[in-house]
């Protein structure tokens, strides 16, 4: 809330110096997406994905403890070399496991890349029509409601980041022109939000 209290605040300083004042909105993004069957169904698929590879996850964990079960209680009766062995055994497997893991669940891991692969292109959608609202209701802003505060869309002429940059000293030269960044988030190559899905 407080955030929101300080955006507003510069929002509506920033609106005194204009000739027109800035219009804004907000959209509840998890509202969205729970009303898209398309991303119903795209979570189903990974929910079931996901309880494969943890029940695998789980196989693979339940025979490591069997082996440290069995490897307690028969250390005292085996040779150095044989304990040696066993315990180079065990090591393996939560090595295994680990990597297993990491390989399904880490960042950037296989359930991760399933996600961008299912739920990316339903989330470029949601931008899109943002940005398509925008326009049409002549919106100068549009905020995401969710766990942060995202911004959806903005006005390239309210950037004031050249102006930012040359009050901290850094020399900009105005090419607005060619290398337009316009807002960061009005470039198609811009990371696309979407919540924590």
């Amino acid at each position: 809330m407080k955030k929101i209290v300080i955006l507003l605040g510069l929002l509506f300083c920033f609106g005194l110096n204009q000739s027109q004042a800035q219009r804004f909105a907000y959209v509840d993004t998890d509202y969205i997406l729970d009303m898209l069957p398309e991303y119903k169904s795209a979570q189903k698929q990974l929910d079931l994905i996901a309880e494969t590879w943890q029940k695998e996850a789980e196989e693979k964990k339940a025979e490591i403890d069997k082996m440290m079960q069995e490897f307690q209680a028969e250390q005292i009766l085996l040779t150095a070399e044989i304990k040696k062995k066993k315990e180079t055994d065990i090591k393996l497997k939560e090595a295994e496991l680990k990597e297993f893991m990491n390989k399904k669940f880490g960042y950037e891991g296989e359930l991760f890349k399933k996600r961008q692969e299912l739920v990316k292109p339903i989330q470029d959608k949601v931008f899109d029509a943002c940005q398509n609202i925008a326009k049409k209701s002549a919106l100068d802003f549009i905020f995401a409601k969710g766990g942060e505060m995202i911004m959806m869309y903005s006005n390239a002429k309210y950037d004031k980041s050249d102006e930012v940059l040359i009050e901290l000293g850094v020399n900009v030269t105005k090419n607005k022109g060619n290398n337009s960044p316009e807002s960061p988030n009005n470039s198609p190559n811009a990371p696309r939000p979407g919540g924590r899905r």
